[in-house]
């Protein structure tokens, strides 16, 4: 039987992969930001069967460079401007290594105090980073909890909002509403959550949901005997970083019952800078509120945070206390333990990374990364505006800038087709109402004004 990796052999293959991820972040730039393999070239060289016998650690890093780059895409490349960002930072890697490490299983506190506290006192740092209601900290009603992903937090908002309903009403009768520009994961969401009724709130010209569309569905599905349960407001939907006005669909939610839930996925980072907050105005007024530091605050996947306002409902509707789980510290009210807040009950601990992050840029160096990328995309709408073939399809509130070709359709394809040939840039081609047009999204690590000008060029030179 082959034996354990010796510490001294650990220590050097571990110095190796940490030299090895220092030149990948130094080159990626260099690398193609979309793989140009096709479909099963990887495929073909993995062999069919795992080997019988070990093999030796320098052929597992070679096949770094042999299997995995080719078929690597560039989501840590500057030029990257497609989806929302997954950006990375040196000290998340360096947690996310000591993580694995320590393999920690967080479900309770008694399973891992630390895990438990440091992600406790993290998520009360960023109510006061990002101006949420102190409500939110965890000596409050409320309290936040680290998830795998937004759309995790939207289905654990959807299970307990459900929970809640059925006190009063059949499982049959529940509706959700979400803006017709909502993420995808509320309709997964409130499928998997038993919700038969799911509607789809019109948008203003902004593509920003309308108070007035949604109070009249709410009295419509009353008046046909259903039971609203559930709202989703939007700050910064996906396809255009719309915001929804949470204060008047608060207003309404509380004024009939429903759990109000905020998906600020992206946008909720931007909110460590005051100048931003006002799109959130009307917090006080949520029940739950998901963003994600995996996007946009150089913290890698996976740390999404949910809050809620009042913790009972949530705990009411997902603790379940076999003998073996019981006897904890939470007893006492002064820590918690995560695995009632949340489905799964194992856990990572996420918080190590969030930690670092924090403390090594700080708020400040958090702020300036913010900034910059809002004005880099300030200043390509502005460049977009002057041109006379193409122009702008929304605002830009945050660092999204989406934009078509004047020429229509065909034209604005044909031009996301080009960039994203370039090797160097990626963009990702969208429609609302069936008009098409290209979403750049501005917000990785080491995105600059270079890569926004080579952007740039291409743009003009293909439109």
């Amino acid at each position: 039987m082959a034996g354990h990796m010796p510490p001294e052999e650990f220590r050097r293959h571990g110095h190796e992969i940490v030299d090895w991820i220092a030149d990948y972040l130094a080159r990626v730039d260099t690398l193609p930001v979309l793989p140009e393999g096709k479909p099963g070239d990887i495929l073909a060289v993995l062999p069919d069967r795992a080997p019988e016998q070990p093999e030796d650690f320098s052929v597992l890093m070679a096949d770094l460079d042999r299997v995995v780059v080719p078929g690597l895409v560039g989501w840590q490349h500057p030029g990257f401007f497609a989806y929302f960002p997954g950006n990375i930072s040196p000290p998340a890697v360096l947690a996310e290594m000591v993580t694995a490490s320590l393999g920690q299983q967080g479900m309770m506190w008694s399973t891992s105090p630390a895990a438990t506290e440091v992600e406790m006192r993290v998520l009360d740092w960023l109510v006061d980073l990002l101006g949420l209601p102190q409500a939110w900290k965890m000596a409050g009603p409320g309290g936040g909890v680290i998830q795998v992903s937004a759309s995790d937090a939207t289905h654990t908002a959807l299970a307990v909002a459900r929970y809640r309903a059925q006190e009063e009403a059949a499982l049959d009768d529940l509706v959700a509403y979400t803006s017709s520009q909502a993420h995808s994961s509320i309709e997964k969401g409130a499928r998997v959550a038993g919700f038969r009724h799911l509607r789809s709130i019109e948008v203003d010209y902004q593509f920003a949901m309308r108070s007035d569309a949604l109070e009249r569905a709410i009295n419509d599905d009353r008046k046909a005997g259903l039971t609203p349960a559930f709202v989703c407001s939007s700050v910064g939907t996906t396809g255009t970083t719309a915001v929804d006005p949470v204060r008047r669909i608060g207003e309404l939610a509380r004024k009939d019952g429903l759990w109000h839930h905020v998906d600020a996925a992206f946008a909720g980072s931007a909110m460590i800078c005051p100048e931003f907050r006002h799109h959130q105005d009307g917090l006080e007024l949520v029940d739950s509120y998901v963003f994600n530091p995996h996007k946009w605050l150089l913290t890698n996947f996976d740390c999404s945070v949910f809050y809620v306002a009042d913790r009972q409902p949530l705990l009411k509707a997902l603790s379940i206390l076999p003998p073996y789980l019981r006897g904890s510290a939470s007893d006492g009210a002064v820590v918690v333990d995560y695995r009632d807040w949340h489905v799964p009950l194992g856990r990572r601990f996420r918080s190590l990374k969030l930690w670092w992050v924090l403390r090594s840029y700080g708020a400040e160096g958090l702020r300036q990364l913010i900034r910059t990328h809002v004005s880099l995309a300030q200043s390509l709408a502005a460049r977009i505006s002057d041109h006379p073939r193409l122009e702008l399809v929304a605002p830009v509130p945050f660092s999204l800038v989406c934009f078509r070709h004047s020429d229509g359709n065909e034209a604005t394809i044909s031009l996301a087709e080009a960039i994203n040939r370039s090797g160097h840039s990626y963009v990702t081609p969208s429609s609302i109402n069936e008009m098409s047009f290209i979403r750049v999204s501005i917000g990785q690590t080491k995105t600059d004004q270079r890569h926004i000008d080579r952007l740039w060029e291409l743009v003009v030179a293909n439109a």
